[in-house]
């Protein structure tokens, strides 16, 4: 499995700050989507400044759906799996940020679950297409 690209990565206490004031949301049973316009401003210190404008995600897996952090890595890792394998170059010019956040729940070890759910959310939020 492959990590994201840092370029795709989402990072800094500013910039989960905009997007939990700024995003549009959609839940679903497993994980909620917040999907904010990407604000580059924010992100100048981080030095990544031929991407600023890009498509970038952050997953967020809290202790609560599992302490151990291996497991809420293998989460993780499946996700941006997923996410890497159905993403087309195109759609990095996207310009939004995303925040996957993974509710406390049993279902959060069934891997199909997780991943139709994933999804569907990245399709009604019109972020990659069919």
């Amino acid at each position: 499995m492959m990590a994201l690209p840092k370029a795709m990565r989402l990072k800094g206490h500013r910039t989960f700050d905009y997007i939990h004031k700024n995003s549009v949301k959609y839940y679903g049973k497993l994980m909620t989507f917040k999907i904010a316009k990407s604000n580059p401003k924010i992100l100048i210190s981080h030095k990544n400044i031929n991407s600023l404008n890009n498509f970038k995600i952050a997953i967020a897996i809290s202790k609560k759906v599992s302490k151990k952090a291996v497991v809420r890595n293998k989460i993780r890792r499946v996700l941006q799996d997923y996410l890497l394998k159905n993403f087309n170059q195109e759609d990095n010019h996207k310009p939004y940020w995303l925040l996957v956040n993974l509710k406390s729940s049993e279902s959060c070890n069934d891997v199909i679950k997780l991943l139709e759910e994933f999804q569907h959310l990245i399709f009604k939020s019109g972020l990659l297409h069919d």
